[in-house]
């Protein structure tokens, strides 16, 4: 990027990010996330890293907030309100620590690193507010604003039950804290509002925002708002804790809720085996960090994989120095101070560029495009490429090669772009069109129609034989979901199929170590260990099968559920082992009808099961996987000890308090019974949970037993 372009770029990032910071902090309207947000500022304070030139005092990196509104009458904080800076990994973290270790060795003659302590807590994803106390009453409620003016919410404040008008005692404080909304409030006001044909909150932040800035307070009142309260500030010198675990516990002495998910760490602390054997396992070279922030990042992660669970919003941890003697030493830079940092997770939502949009076919020959961008980290791996998912979401959000764009990632799931920032734009940006012909197979792309002969969102390659689409459905066989043959990865198949020694999944089971040693990259051991791979996946059970055969509408579940009724109504469970051919014809027997009575499959699926088993082409590969005598059995009858339960068919309805579905229907079919969808004279007993259907009444009229939770725990001990 040369002067010229960086100077442009520079000037579109510094208008995007101060449109969006107005409608965050002044008019409480997000149109983007924090993180995005987050994503745009860093790349602008890269961008003037790099050119110093273009860097100016009334750039939006050079300042905390925007104005507040003129709706609300503007109060001045006592207390200067600062944001914090925040740190994305350990090493930063680390580095935080090195720069406020020198700052206190160069202050402090006698400064020792083992006597340093950190109060970390989880950072709530709510809306920052400032309460004022006189004499032990709260006299006003303000929102941070610009951090020396906020506005007046005091009227609002009060309606927030977890924040006291009165003190346990009688003193002037400032205290900050955080109004949030909890999930479940959140999905019943967004529940509520869509009956009414309003606007749906996009967070719990958002929400809190919308409601704590509400002209009426008897609106911020039905929102259930709730508050942590976690910092505070006074002149009286009879308060004056001496750190921020004793601030917290007086903050709570005095009346306030206080997020009680702290912990505090020193460098004098041990870490034992166990911690530090999961930090070796994500790769950390812990002998580069101190004893505290290796705990702290046990903490981190510990905090990432429970955020799910939260009843509240959180969005990192919050590391403070313990000390308040060393948080005076340390003091404030002109942004933040240099005692606290946020600690933020993962970003599931940031910033980058299509580079170019190719397209990827997937087994059923649908062409999904696909953007290859910028390397960018989101959700904590870096990513070059984002799904479009299909032509009329690339229309929708008006995508173009070279468009800035916003990516997702939500846990394992592929990253796909969900907004583009047309504001970025400089012109040379280009439209994709979808090709007439395959990229692979030159056959012609088409877009199929439904019953009543509408299009189709997606686009298939209409030849089934094209190498890419014969290519996935054998990566997905072998997959771990499928039968798991290790050695077998997307390029090995790939190098497989342009050799010319597979054509179909069926194929793998006739590969010889003869056969791959000539191969690039193969020698006698590597070769060996693949097949015996091969040859030990020759057994597996119905549901891994089923799925590896990538029946459309059939996912991981289905399969579990198709297994089952297998089981229960077919002569196949009379066997330890059955062959493909004998699943085939067993299929064949079962009307559309009689397979649309499994709970949760309708017409779709029922009709996807059918199309395929009556299919001659996967008729061949049947006989093909007979022939390398593939053998199946049912999940966990094989090694079934117990058979408590053998020859009692069971149904189900209701929800159960200590089970959920599947794992009742494991247990049934592991001790010997068998499971039905619809309710009969053939049922033993049908097992009741809460908010039972009409099974109930049914089961009654034909004098079926009936099972509590407990009654069907004790059939079982």
């Amino acid at each position: 990027m040369n002067k010229n372009q960086a100077k442009k770029r520079i000037q579109k990032l510094r208008k995007e990010i101060d449109r969006h910071r107005y409608r965050y902090h002044v008019l409480d309207d997000p149109q983007i996330t924090d993180e995005v947000y987050t994503s745009l500022r860093y790349e602008l304070m890269d961008l003037e890293e790099r050119f110093p030139e273009f860097k100016t005092a009334f750039s939006p990196t050079q300042r905390i907030g925007g104005k507040p509104l003129e709706k609300f009458e503007k109060i001045t904080h006592k207390f200067r309100q600062w944001s914090l800076d925040d740190v994305f990994n350990l090493q930063e973290l680390q580095d935080w620590e090195d720069k406020n270790f020198r700052i206190l060795k160069k202050q402090i003659p006698n400064f020792k690193k083992k006597d340093f302590e950190y109060f970390v807590e989880l950072k709530i994803d709510g809306l920052h507010i400032v309460l004022t106390y006189e004499n032990g009453i709260l006299v006003s409620g303000a929102t941070r604003g610009d951090g020396k003016v906020g506005e007046d919410v005091t009227q609002n404040i009060k309606t927030v039950q977890s924040i006291p008008l009165k003190l346990s005692k009688s003193v002037n404080i400032s205290a900050e804290g955080e109004c949030w909304l909890s999930k479940k409030e959140l999905k019943r006001i967004n529940q509520k509002r869509k009956k009414n044909d309003q606007s749906e909150f996009a967070n719990p932040r958002n929400a809190a925002a919308g409601s704590i800035r509400q002209l009426n307070p008897k609106i911020a009142a039905k929102r259930n708002l709730d508050s942590f309260v976690y910092d505070l500030h006074s002149g009286d010198e009879k308060i004056n804790p001496k750190s921020q675990k004793k601030e917290i516990k007086l903050l709570k002495d005095l009346g306030f809720k206080v997020n009680n998910q702290n912990q505090t760490f020193s460098n004098k602390d041990k870490i034992d085996k166990k911690t530090t054997f999961q930090l070796k396992n994500k790769g950390l070279k812990i002998e580069k960090f101190s004893p505290a922030l290796l705990l702290i990042q046990d903490f981190y992660q510990k905090s990432v994989n429970e955020r799910e669970k939260a009843v509240y919003e959180i969005d990192g941890l919050v590391i403070k120095v313990n000390q308040k003697k060393y948080q005076t030493v340390l003091g404030y830079t002109g942004k933040a101070p240099r005692f606290s940092v946020a600690y933020k997770f993962p970003a599931q939502k940031t910033t980058t560029q299509i580079k170019e949009i190719t397209l990827q076919i997937g087994r059923t020959g649908v062409l999904t495009p696909v953007a290859v961008l910028k390397p960018v980290e989101v959700a904590g791996s870096r990513v070059s490429r984002a799904t479009l998912h299909n032509v009329d979401e690339i229309q929708r959000l008006d995508v173009r090669i070279g468009d800035t764009v916003v990516i997702q990632k939500a846990g394992d799931i592929i990253p796909e772009v969900v907004e583009v920032i047309k504001n970025l734009r400089t012109g040379r940006e280009k439209k994709f069109k979808m090709p007439e012909k395959c990229p692979k197979c030159d056959s012609k792309i088409i877009r199929k129609r439904d019953e009543k002969g509408r299009a189709q969102v997606a686009y298939y390659c209409q030849n089934p034989d094209c190498f890419l689409i014969q290519k996935q459905k054998i990566i997905h066989f072998v997959s771990k979901k499928g039968f798991n043959i290790e050695g077998l990865g997307k390029k090995t198949i790939e190098q497989f199929m342009k050799e010319d020694l597979i054509k179909d999944s069926a194929d793998i089971f006739n590969l010889e170590t003869g056969d791959l040693e000539p191969l690039d990259l193969f020698d006698k051991k590597k070769s060996k260990n693949i097949i015996d791979s091969i040859q030990q996946s020759k057994s597996q059970p119905l549901s891994k099968f089923l799925f590896a055969l990538g029946i459309d509408h059939l996912g991981e579940q289905a399969c579990l559920d198709f297994s089952e009724f297998l089981y229960s109504n077919s002569n196949l469970s009379k066997k330890r082992y059955f062959s493909p051919n004998r699943l085939l014809k067993t299929v064949n027997d079962f009307s559309k009808e009689r397979i649309q009575e499994i709970e949760g499959f309708g017409s779709k699926i029922s009709k996807s099961i059918r199309r395929y088993f009556f299919n001659k082409k996967n008729k061949k590969l049947f006989d093909k996987l007979d022939k390398a005598q593939i053998k199946i059995y049912f999940d966990e009858i094989i090694s079934s000890l117990e058979q408590k339960l053998e020859q009692k068919t069971f149904v189900l309805t209701g929800s159960l308090e200590n089970f959920t579905r599947d794992q009742v229907k494991k247990l049934i079919i592991k001790n010997g019974g068998k499971i039905s969808s619809s309710v009969s004279k053939k049922i033993d007993y049908l097992v009741v949970g809460e908010n039972p259907g009409s099974k109930l009444k049914k089961a009654q009229e034909l004098g079926i037993e009936i099972l509590n939770e407990t009654q069907f725990q004790k059939l079982l001990s």
